[in-house]
């Protein structure tokens, strides 16, 4: 296991990441901001993000004291809305309990608001020299083919078992560059189709590479039925502009924009509005986490643009159509919205 070790953080010094823009620095706010950014996400996707997000959000005051609204108009594209919840929500838990200074202890930084024990290590790793195991999707990939370990990584036997080894392999010293070691390997030679094994420091010791096992380990998810759902929404326009409403803050597309859930009569109703003619769109479908989603656009034309104090209204807003690339909208509604525009 020390071998492992002292492999990577030599490999890692040689041929590893060193240029990534949240990289030589001890911030802890911009080094926890990279580490949610890079949640289910590549590099290559965040960076121009996380350049964006901290030039209008520098310090950790500042993102805590922004709307949410505004929050989310800088993440929309990157995906996993509740990420950007959870940032804002700690932020501003940072400063009212923790006097806006980031915690040290990587126990104290995973009771935050999304930050799980993996995400925390990093942190306290990166911003503190703290010296702690982490085990995201990259460095799973690696224990398993390494270490020959079978089994789902995401079912609770075969993750506490990569746990155990993960603490166990973790070395005395050189934590920074050990941890940013196993992310590099996971992300440019372990990666899940065509590794390059014959690049890797850990060659001979791999069980994996040894065995030709690569493709099967790690071993995949069960297959089950990805349940389906549908629903119908009005995109009431005027030509100019489109009526979009601010979402529940949590929950799908939690505090973004998108058309109103429903048919034209009755939301023009409930919203004080004089419908005119109405049209269907192409469907479209999009993909969770844990299931597929069919959106059954109408559009339809208005006479009336502006609200009454109808039941809802402080939650609805115009948007022209022009904007809607910088807006807060989910990406399949961005994108729809974009085709009408160009129509």
């Amino acid at each position: 296991m020390s071998d492992f070790a002292a492999r990577l953080v030599a490999w890692q010094k040689l041929h590893g990441r060193h240029d990534l823009p949240w990289q030589r620095t001890r911030d802890p706010y911009r080094i926890w901001l990279s580490e949610i950014m890079l949640q289910q996400t590549q590099v290559a996707t965040v960076i121009p993000y996380y350049a964006r997000f901290l030039a209008r959000f520098p310090d950790l005051a500042t993102l805590a004291a922004a709307p949410q609204g505004e929050v989310l108009e800088l993440w929309a594209g990157l995906g996993y809305y509740a990420r950007a919840r959870n940032l804002h929500r700690c932020a501003q838990q940072i400063v009212a309990e923790h006097g806006g200074k980031f915690p040290e202890n990587s126990q104290k930084i995973a009771e935050l608001p999304g930050i799980g024990k993996s995400t925390a290590a990093a942190i306290a790793a990166f911003a503190f020299g703290a010296r702690g195991a982490i085990l995201d999707g990259n460095v799973k990939r690696v224990l398993t083919r390494c270490f020959g370990i079978d089994g789902f990584p995401g079912q609770a036997t075969v993750e506490r078992r990569l746990w155990e080894l993960a603490e166990a392999l973790l070395p005395e010293t050189g934590i920074e560059a050990y941890t940013q070691g196993v992310m590099d390997l996971g992300a440019t030679l372990c990666t899940r189709s065509q590794p390059r094994c014959g690049d890797c420091p850990q060659r001979g010791l791999c069980v994996a590479e040894r065995e030709g096992r690569q493709a099967e380990l790690p071993a995949a998810k069960p297959a089950r039925a990805v349940p389906e759902r549908e629903s119908v929404v009005t995109l009431f326009t005027d030509g100019r502009r489109v009526l979009l409403e601010r979402r529940p803050p949590t929950g799908i597309w939690g505090g973004l924009l998108a058309p109103p859930e429903g048919r034209p009569p009755e939301l023009a109703a409930r919203f004080g509005l004089r419908a005119g003619a109405c049209e269907e769109l192409p469907e479209l479908r999009h993909s969770f986490t844990h299931f597929r989603l069919t959106l059954r656009p109408l559009r339809c034309t208005v006479d009336s643009p502006p609200l009454t104090a109808a039941d809802g209204a402080a939650q609805l807003e115009w948007v022209e159509f022009e904007k809607c690339g910088s807006a807060a909208l989910p990406a399949p509604i961005r994108k729809l919205l974009t085709r009408l525009a160009a129509e």
